[in-house]
């Protein structure tokens, strides 16, 4: 390590040694017994950078050497709450939640009609209340990661959302968690989730992800998903923070036999974005669709690493990924498929597509196959290119202007992600936030940003 980067993690380490006593207060001990292996882990790798095979196209040292604050307990805040949900899909019919600076909120209603044995709420409180919900879920897959920002995440978390979902029940309405970061100064806060999908069982959450105040915020947030047996299950992340705002979101998916999983992130807005992804299958016949999409201009940097884990025979994964790149922005797609040596009979598909809108946009792509069966179907693709010259002039030459021909073209390019929403009215805003965003409108509302 470089002497920058070893005071770096330092710094961190020392910050979890000195808030020891308090990382544990009110914490049941399912969270607090992960600490001590996650810190050493985060120890022998520290901050990546460059050289981090994993993260060689973003330079997370820069957004971590900050003076932040670390939200290390509950802190009281007063949140309008119908002013908050404004921003978000007002057509949706949802149970809605809220989370601040990484804490469920203390002055969350409960939840009304849930169905019978469905659990919503703070990670926190319910692993010190109902442990036997948490215990064989909690860090069984980020656990397994090697990666120092989970490890860093698993050493200060204390609170997060929670979902359970019993064996044999449709939650119907889906569950809208918005994650607002609100502060007068520079802060990052940790976020853990844990969402658990029974056997035969279906739910849908929708996270939204925003600020209320443009100020220096970092995120590390790990989310860990588990769908039963013969379950499905549907996870869309919308970002649309302010762009001094960076985040590092983790979601591990864990699906068994015959179960469907379709998640997507749409990437609105932000400074620098990392979305680390990955899925394992843990039973035959189980499908997995993953799509992504960000739209970037000023110096935006997002990047998107997925790796999808074909551990059983006869499972399909889908993965698109598209992105539309401005000015002097820098994009990355790293995706892996490991398909193991008896997971015969395996479909995996991936595709990354982007789109350059300026000689100074950069778009780093890097695509893997590792296959050690030999009855499968495979295939990946990545293309970085300017916008459809022919298509262009197709639409110029029917009369339509430059300005409204590039913005078909783009909306057309985007659609194929956003048409796989299994959610109607979410669809809907979602593409109304697209076309807001590729015309240089403000996409959030005007509650999502009171500095």
């Amino acid at each position: 390590m470089t002497a920058n980067k070893i005071a770096l993690s330092e710094r961190y380490t020392a910050l979890f040694h000195a808030n020891r006593a308090r990382l544990d207060e009110g914490s049941s001990n399912l969270i607090n017994r992960m600490r001590d292996i996650a810190i050493k882990r985060f120890e022998k790798v520290g901050i990546p950078g460059f050289k981090n095979e994993d993260y060689k196209y973003t330079n997370l040292e820069r957004v971590f050497d900050k003076d932040y604050r670390h939200i290390l307990e509950y802190e009281k805040v007063d949140i309008d709450l119908n002013e908050a949900f404004r921003c978000d899909v007002p057509q949706l019919d949802t149970h809605v939640v809220l989370l601040v600076n990484g804490w469920y909120y203390a002055k969350n209603q409960p939840l009304q009609n849930l169905p019978k044995g469905v659990v919503v709420g703070s990670l926190q409180e319910v692993a010190n209340e109902q442990p036997e919900l948490v215990q064989d879920y909690l860090n069984r897959q980020a656990g397994l990661s090697e990666d120092p920002i989970v490890a860093l995440n698993t050493a200060l978390a204390k609170d997060g959302f929670f979902l359970y979902v019993p064996d044999h029940v449709v939650l119907e309405k889906p569950i809208q968690v918005i994650n607002l970061m609100r502060a007068e100064d520079a802060v990052f806060a940790t976020q853990r989730n844990l969402i658990v999908v029974g056997k035969n069982s279906q739910a849908k959450v929708i996270f939204c992800d925003h600020t209320l105040s443009a100020r220096d915020f970092l995120t590390n947030n790990v989310t860990e998903v588990f769908v039963g047996e013969d379950a499905v299950a549907d996870v869309y992340t919308v970002q649309n923070q302010d762009n001094q705002a960076n985040s590092i979101n983790s979601s591990f998916f864990k699906q068994g036999a015959n179960s469907n999983l379709l998640t997507s992130v749409a990437t609105l807005h932000g400074g620098l974005i990392r979305n680390n992804l990955k899925v394992e299958f843990a039973g035959e016949h189980a499908e997995a669709n993953v799509y992504g999409m960000s739209f970037t201009d000023k110096k935006q940097h997002v990047d998107n690493f997925t790796n999808i884990e074909h551990a059983y025979p006869n499972c399909l994964s889908n993965q698109v990924y598209k992105n539309v790149l401005d000015e002097d922005s820098v994009g990355a797609f790293t995706g892996r498929i490991h398909v193991v040596r008896d997971a015969q009979k395996t479909n995996a598909f991936q595709r990354n597509n982007n789109v350059l809108l300026t000689d100074s946009a950069k778009m780093n792509t890097k695509p893997q196959l590792i296959i050690d069966a030999d009855d499968v179907k495979c295939s990946h693709g990545a293309t970085v290119g300017q916008i459809d010259e022919e298509a262009l002039f197709y639409l110029r030459a029917r009369g339509i202007g430059e300005s409204d021909a590039r913005m078909m073209l783009m909306n057309a390019f985007a659609h194929e992600v956003v048409q796989n929403i299994r959610v109607e009215p979410l669809r809907d805003r979602i593409d109304e936030l697209v076309e807001k965003r590729l015309r240089g409108e403000l996409a959030r509302c005007h509650s999502c940003d009171m500095s």
